[in-house]
């Protein structure tokens, strides 16, 4: 079975670069598709866009697990995948579901320093009997947690 969870965001792009770094994950490469599609007249060339010097759907990109299986003729990830897809509206509410990332064994502040050198922000840093973790935006303000 492989998965993806979809975000909804004002630019994919920006937010798939985001969080390939963040993850480890790699930005999928869906330009030999979308040139197939182009040259079959499905696709108007206004609908893609050039992203990382090859060509991308202008309102959605995905970023998968580097060691997941993906199909090659279109680039898309068979496993583990975060999809952003363009949509009108901005963010207004707090997310109803998040990413816990889990760097190790006493790298909770080196990662925090990395993600926020990547565009992320602290939040706020939570101390609890049951536990500490720091929680953080990414740059268009979802908020995920780093234990």
């Amino acid at each position: 079975m492989h998965w993806k969870l979809v975000i909804d965001t004002a630019d994919p792009h920006a937010q798939a670069d985001f969080w390939a770094a963040a993850l480890g994950y790699t930005v999928e490469d869906n330009s030999a598709l979308i040139g197939k599609l182009l040259g079959l007249g499905a696709v108007p060339a206004e609908l893609t866009v050039e992203h990382h010097g090859r060509r991308a759907f202008r309102d959605l990109i995905a970023v998968r697990h580097p060691d997941d299986p993906y199909e090659e003729e279109s680039g898309t990830g068979l496993g583990r995948r975060l999809l952003f897809q363009r949509v009108p509206e901005p963010k207004t509410v707090k997310n109803r579901l998040h990413l816990d990332l889990h760097p190790g064994e006493g790298r909770r502040e080196a990662e925090v320093a990395r993600l926020e050198r990547l565009g992320a922000r602290v939040l706020r840093r939570v101390e609890e009997p049951s536990g500490s973790w720091t929680v953080m935006t990414d740059p268009e303000g979802n908020e995920y947690c780093v234990h």
